[in-house]
């Protein structure tokens, strides 16, 4: 059995006071002058620990209080009472929410699995990712629980082409050299965000976190600096549509390149595999309409690696704009499928994998890996308030171009070791021992549009031939 999979967590405190989801507001007119203040009776001591952070114009209290309500409910003439933090609200946007935002900063800082004592108080279903559910029919074995390491669980993926059979001579020997494959101890891959106000920094402070974590980081071939060189076996350049240069000393240092798909990617990739054997070749193909047929082709033309490139809304490109990620990712799968070629190729996914829960769902449709980009930016902080992308010369909150190499990296890890338990945690319940084989598993999920159909649909059918009440 292989050596359990481990990621060195460790706490690593903000450099800035985290906006929270509740502020207190506390009067002082109408005060009894109460023998022993409810305030004082604070359990996390958190009137005693409040200060100003000058830099951000904020009240450090809202970060200590846990929201016991104590002092609210003890307060005898309600002079104390929490409201909702309007700054937070101001986070993000409509799909990269506060929510998302306030867990991932939670998760980069701790490396743990966020808990909410109260339960979850939002809508039954949503759209995309939330509109179907995983069934976890096996959490009541706890044999099955693998982030405590009572049973070994492997989320180990390989990247690469697999022969679809094998073919031996009379000595019992392979008559074929077989593919190069890549084994990453996770199923999660780092990216470059189309944000970010130092990208020099934040690059190095990836390739560190896809050195620490055993998997791999995608980087454009144009921003890896010679300073980076020494991580290329954890790097993945990308090189756009037609600029390839065969002999770039670089493709002889890592270990898979990314080529931007175009009418003759083929023909690159071919050439490239001749010219360096071990080199595993991936394709960025759009999330498209075109993109099952694509893939497809692609895949029957030898394509060993595919990534199924999605907005960072999680939402096709194109003309497939309106279309989810989730339902793009089903669509490509169920191609392979038909055409007898999904084990053949590994497909990866990217574009709005902002939670764990996204990485496990986008497996569960048909993906073999994700790749995540804007969640790794949030972990050093980041408000996604998009300032480096106006065009002005606005300072960044929170001063990227200063944050330690080492201390984001680790922020970064911390982060993937999160969402890494998280998986466990769901493959536990499922009574998965590896998540190879929660790939395309439909069958333990549970789809809205499918329930509305086949359960909901008939039991408010109308009878042939009745007809509408007047009021309905």
């Amino acid at each position: 059995m292989p050596a359990k999979y481990h990621i060195p967590v460790r706490r690593v405190p903000p450099r800035f006071t985290p906006l929270a989801k509740n502020t207190i507001i506390d009067w002082n007119e109408g005060c009894l002058r109460c023998t022993r203040c409810v305030k004082e009776m604070c359990p996390v001591d958190a009137y005693k620990k409040r200060g100003f952070d000058p830099r951000q114009f904020v009240d450090t209290i809202d970060t200590i209080c846990r929201d016991c309500y104590r002092c609210v409910q003890g307060c005898p003439r309600e002079l104390v009472f929490k409201a909702l933090n309007p700054q937070y609200r101001q986070l993000g946007d409509a799909y990269w929410t506060p929510e998302i935002i306030g867990t991932t900063w939670l998760q980069a800082e701790t490396g743990k699995i966020p808990v909410s004592g109260a339960g979850y108080g939002g809508v039954f279903a949503g759209e995309g990712f939330d509109s179907f559910w995983t069934d976890m029919s096996e959490i009541v074995r706890p044999t099955r629980d693998g982030i405590h390491g009572r049973e070994y669980i492997s989320t180990s993926i390989d990247l690469g082409r697999k022969p679809m059979f094998l073919v031996f001579d009379n000595q019992g020997e392979l008559m074929f050299q077989p593919p190069p494959l890549m084994e990453l101890p996770l199923p999660v891959i780092l990216a470059e965000p189309a944000v970010g106000s130092d990208p020099q920094r934040f690059r190095q402070i990836l390739a560190a976190a896809a050195q620490t974590l055993g998997t791999v980081a995608i980087l454009d071939r144009k921003s890896i600096s010679p300073e980076l060189a020494g991580a290329a076996a954890s790097l993945t350049p990308l090189f756009p549509a037609g600029d390839l240069d065969l002999n770039d000393p670089l493709l002889s240092q890592v270990r898979s390149v990314e080529l931007t798909d175009y009418p003759e990617v083929i023909r690159r990739m071919e050439a490239l595999k001749k010219q360096y054997p071990r080199l595993l070749v991936w394709i960025k193909v759009p999330a498209d309409q075109g993109a099952p047929d694509r893939v497809a082709a692609l895949t029957a033309a030898g394509a060993g690696v595919i990534h199924l490139a999605a907005s960072d809304q999680a939402r096709g490109v194109g003309d497939a704009a309106e279309i989810h990620l989730k339902d793009l990712i089903r669509r490509c799968h169920l191609k392979l499928v038909e055409n007898q070629l999904r084990d053949a190729v590994t497909l990866l996914v990217s574009g709005g994998i902002g939670l764990a829960e996204h990485v496990a769902k986008a497996i569960i449709c048909g993906a073999d890996g994700i790749i995540a980009d804007t969640p790794l930016l949030l972990a050093l902080e980041c408000r996604l308030c998009r300032q480096c992308k106006s065009g002005q010369k606005n300072p960044c909150p929170i001063e990227l171009e200063n944050l330690n190499v080492k201390r984001g990296a680790q922020r970064m890890v911390n982060l993937v070791g999160a969402w890494n338990n998280q998986l466990l945690e769901i493959l536990g319940a499922m009574g998965m021992r590896e998540v190879r084989r929660l790939r395309g598993e439909v069958g333990r999920a549970m789809f809205k549009e499918d329930l509305d159909k086949e359960i909901f649909a008939p039991l408010f059918a109308r009878p042939e031939g009745e007809a509408r009440r007047v009021g309905e």
